[in-house]
């Protein structure tokens, strides 16, 4: 597919549904039906053009934006292109949203409308809305109910069965979408806020489609109609939002897995080619698979380790033996085979992004003949910026720049990106943006270096950064990495800004008996790989898990880390007495 030549994303979807039709399309199981659901690219068409006939007759026009709040599903995607159609903006809001955190994007954005999933999360937005003295000029709810919660309620499936001219429904919005530009906005997706107040970041068509051109550049290796995606992360997030597109660009089919919880037992049914998560997701999967090999006898445990110890070496380019070669190849049968089919037996690549991926666990993965491609982006930049291709996999990278993406290091450190992915700027804050786009170079904030063959590598953050009292810098992230290894280690936060050494606050599980002695075991083994500035003197150990909830964790599960600093900055400070 020829994206370079498209003006908007609108052309991906009237392209690929006349394309595709009757084949089968979204894929859900939806527990309020108690059924598994499937939509050819017809149903999705269909249904898109009647979302966006109904946006229409609201007076939705181009420029204005639509509120979409919603759990993954295949709602989420129709009414992100229906919206779309309208040349209008999608605001997509995470549904782990306080009332607070709703009320500052309704206030700042001014949306005309809402597409909301559930009543619940209808009645937390009324109530932010209230709290601002807001109205919607509409409201769409995607879950069938018969409770008034609002006059200006309407069920999804009342717009959907509507009769329509479907033929001359298309034709219209051909002709809308045709006034849309590659810099006009696609969507306003609000930053995380692990420092502070969220910003609404402004992403174009443009942007999102030369990702899209990147990643179908990347995805060489896979082809057209044998593709199949499972998508868990939330659409809300800047990452899994643009890889909708990338999905639409491959013609593949979409999974959209219910729950978290359900996550494995979707992967068997759904059998992807590829899957996109972040890095929490691959640090889990590993502990999970370690604890696991404590249960089998010690002849499985000789095999699997013989088995990571092949495949790093495979990993790392190291040479083998012919009697190593053909072990490993041995190793393939009877170990990774069996592995890969635990996820469905057709994965191709798990794709990493959204944060840094231990270095250990990228070992790990790969090792078991997963093949584990860490990329690297932010919101800012639709998002992604570089990604390692399946050819040549340099684990303590995050890859080689994508298509048309301008990187260069600064004199600092830090690492400055141009092109067309860049942002048009933060939404109603001029002096965010002023800050962070300069000369049209956006300033990430992320500190790395460039390889001779052309690969990223992160080697700092620099807004997170903690300056000791000998004026060394630290990346604390370094630190939470090598403690995440540790399975009984949920959580942890290091302290030590201005401080002559460093401090931890380490989450473990109720269930974890003699746990001070065996958090200093780990911390013990940790600071063996450490510097001395870098070592963890003392640490506060606690039951109670960071989380959206408790406004420790943002919605795209980062720490808060000024919030975890406010919440216990007074018990970090007697570690130092």
């Amino acid at each position: 597919m020829q994206v370079s030549s498209f003006n908007s994303l609108n052309e991906i979807f009237f392209l690929q549904c006349e394309k595709y039709q009757k084949e089968d399309h979204l894929f859900f199981n939806n527990l309020n039906l108690k059924k598994f659901q499937t939509y050819t690219w017809l149903d999705t068409s269909h249904n898109v053009l009647k979302l966006a006939k109904f946006l229409n007759e609201k007076n939705i026009t181009k420029g204005d934006r639509v509120l979409l709040v919603s759990e993954n599903r295949p709602e989420w995607l129709i009414a992100d292109l229906a919206i779309l159609l309208n040349s209008a903006i999608t605001v997509p809001n995470y549904t782990t949203y306080t009332v607070n955190d709703f009320a500052f994007t309704i206030n700042d954005c001014k949306p005309s409308g809402l597409i909301v999933s559930s009543t619940l999360l209808l009645k937390n937005i009324l109530l932010a809305a209230k709290k601002i003295n807001y109205n919607f000029n509409f409201i769409i709810l995607l879950n069938q109910t018969n409770d008034v919660v609002a006059e200006s309620v309407i069920n999804f499936s009342t717009i959907i069965e509507k009769k329509i001219d479907i033929e001359e429904t298309k034709i219209f919005f051909k002709k809308i979408s045709k006034s849309l530009t590659r810099k006009d906005p696609a969507c306003i997706i609000y930053t995380s806020g692990t420092q502070g107040t969220p910003k609404g970041v402004v992403l174009s068509h443009g942007g999102i489609l030369k990702n899209c051109e990147g990643a179908l550049e990347f995805l060489y290796f896979i082809k057209e109609q044998q593709n199949t995606f499972l998508t868990w992360l939330p659409l809300s997030h800047s990452y899994e939002h643009t890889v909708q597109f990338v999905q639409l660009s491959l013609g593949a089919k979409i999974f959209y897995s219910e729950s978290l919880d359900k996550l494995l037992t979707n992967l068997k049914i759904a059998k992807p080619t590829i899957m996109t998560a972040v890095p929490r997701f691959y640090t889990n999967l590993v502990n999970k698979i370690k604890i696991n090999l404590q249960n089998q006898s010690s002849l499985k445990k000789i095999i699997f380790n013989k088995t990571l110890e092949l495949g790093e070496k495979k990993a790392l380019f190291k040479e083998m033996s012919f009697f190593e070669k053909f072990i490993n190849f041995i190793l393939d049968i009877i170990v990774r085979k069996k592995i890969k089919n635990q996820f469905g037996g057709k994965i191709k690549a798990f794709i990493s992004g959204g944060g840094p991926l231990d270095y250990n666990v990228g070992i790990f993965l790969n090792s078991l003949g997963l093949p584990t491609l860490q990329g690297y982006g932010l919101t800012e930049a639709s998002p992604v910026v570089s990604c390692n291709s399946i050819d040549k996999i340099k684990i303590e990278t995050v890859g080689k720049i994508f298509k048309d993406v301008e990187v260069k290091i600064a004199n600092d450190g830090e690492i400055l990106v141009k092109g067309e992915n860049v942002m048009l700027g933060y939404w109603n804050n001029k002096n965010e943006t002023e800050k962070i786009l300069r000369d049209n170079w956006l300033y990430t904030g992320d500190i790395g270096e460039i390889d001779q063959e052309g690969y990223l590598k992160i080697t700092d953050r620099k807004k997170d950064i903690i300056v000791n009292a000998g004026g060394d810098n630290i990346a604390p992230s370094k630190i939470e990495n090598l403690l995440a290894n540790y399975p009984e280690i949920i959580q942890s936060y290091i302290y030590g800004d201005k401080k002559n050494y460093l401090v931890a606050l380490i989450v473990v599980g109720k269930e974890l008996e003699d746990r001070k002695n065996k958090i200093q075991f780990i911390i013990d083994k940790v600071n063996n790989d450490l510097s001395i500035i870098e070592k963890i003197k003392k640490f506060i150990i606690i039951d109670d898990p960071f989380t959206i909830e408790n406004e420790m964790l943002t919605p795209t599960m980062k720490i808060r880390r000024h919030q975890v600093k406010k919440a216990f900055g007074d018990q970090f400070e007697k570690l130092y007495f």
